[in-house]
């Protein structure tokens, strides 16, 4: 997988857990909701690290805690 797709499961789980809206991202962020949904389903070819940043900020997440996951372990990304 990708790493755009991993950072999309990561934080679909988050805000399903967190019972977050892509809405109230877009309210936190104030990123346009066609760039989280872009985000989102992993459309896009490279995201850009300060929109990612705003998301897991608005997701209540540091960093860290946020790639914490077994989906950005290398073993599961494919890294070109």
């Amino acid at each position: 997988m990708t790493i755009n797709e991993a950072f999309a499961i990561r934080a679909k789980e988050i805000a399903k857990q967190k019972n977050i809206t892509k809405y109230k991202i877009c309210q936190e962020t104030g990123l346009y909701p066609s760039t989280i949904n872009y985000i989102f389903h992993a459309k896009t070819k490279a995201s850009n690290f300060k929109s990612m940043a705003l998301i897991i900020r608005a997701l209540g997440l540091s960093i860290t805690e946020f790639f914490e996951s077994p989906v950005f372990d290398f073993d599961n990304l494919d890294i070109e």
